[in-house]
């Protein structure tokens, strides 16, 4: 007989991705007295799952979620981490009940954003009393707080890259492709597509090693949720890896939506933020970019 989750409220279960994030909300539901059962993503999830209750299965493989949620008693399910791929149709395994669903999930599979997508797996997970729930739920303190993180703080023309940048970001995010955009000297010189934040940057310090950048203006990261985000999933995240990328790119500093956006390795990002001379900055959404100072 597999034990439910504390005060009954059955197991927590997290659907792990890649990245750092699925282990620190494991970690977290750990610290709050859980004992979270864990689906890895196969060909998606790039940790040790070793020391947790755990099964590896297909993105599509729903009918197998299902059976692991009814195995382990699951009542609530996280979604956490980074899926590079969508499964092909083949790759789909429908539950009986979402069978007449599936002419649904195969259109938005070819051609939904991803928010769409995440709002199609989250109707599919759900049922038989369970819900999904997101990340920052178990683990709040990954959240980012308002002001600067660290040492410092945007001047006055980063804050304009701030207010150029934070427009980019909510016009494409209200297109349903991605959550960040950089803005050097008041010009948006890129936006994120499905290839993430780190590629984003990446092809911003080309530009710049290729002088279509200038060298004399710095610059500025925003990552915004979309007008549309379901903060279930896919909450907008940054780590190290993102200033370490910011700093080759010559950035001045990340900014990102306090209350709905995560920090991963929050003290190795702020060390390596003030080392940079770079700001992480936390947008309130309320205030005006001119209000940042």
């Amino acid at each position: 007989m597999i034990a439910v989750g504390q005060d009954g409220k059955g197991r927590l279960a997290i659907i792990a991705g890649s990245g750092y994030l699925p282990t620190y909300v494991a970690a977290a539901a750990r610290r709050a007295g859980e004992n979270p059962v864990v689906i890895v993503l196969k060909n998606e999830a790039d940790r040790d799952w070793s020391a947790y209750d755990h099964a590896v299965l297909g993105v599509g493989d729903f009918a197998g979620f299902q059976q692991i949620f009814d195995s382990y008693d699951v009542h609530r399910i996280i979604m956490s981490g980074s899926v590079r791929r969508r499964p092909e149709w083949r790759e789909i395994r429908p539950t009986w009940q979402s069978l007449r669903k599936m002419p649904g999930v195969v259109r938005t599979l070819l051609s939904g954003g991803d928010d769409a997508v995440l709002q199609m797996v989250i109707k599919l997970l759900e049922g038989k009393g369970r819900r999904v729930i997101g990340a920052h739920e178990i683990a709040p303190d990954l959240l980012a707080a308002t002001g600067p993180l660290g040492k410092h703080s945007p001047s006055d023309d980063d804050i304009r890259d701030v207010r150029q940048a934070s427009k980019a970001a909510d016009a494409l995010g209200a297109l349903d492709v991605g959550q960040g955009a950089v803005s050097v000297g008041g010009r948006i010189v890129a936006l994120e597509g499905v290839e993430g934040t780190d590629q984003m940057i990446e092809r911003v310090a080309a530009l710049r090693a290729e002088g279509r950048i200038s060298p004399r203006r710095r610059g500025v990261l925003v990552k915004l949720c979309k007008p549309q985000q379901d903060v279930r999933a896919d909450l907008p995240s940054i780590g190290l890896s993102t200033i370490l990328n910011a700093r080759k790119a010559g950035l001045a500093g990340v900014a990102i939506e306090a209350g709905r956006a995560l920090i991963l390795e929050r003290d190795a990002v702020i060390a390596a933020a003030d080392e940079a001379g770079m700001f992480v900055y936390g947008i309130d959404r309320g205030l005006n970019a001119e209000d940042l100072t």
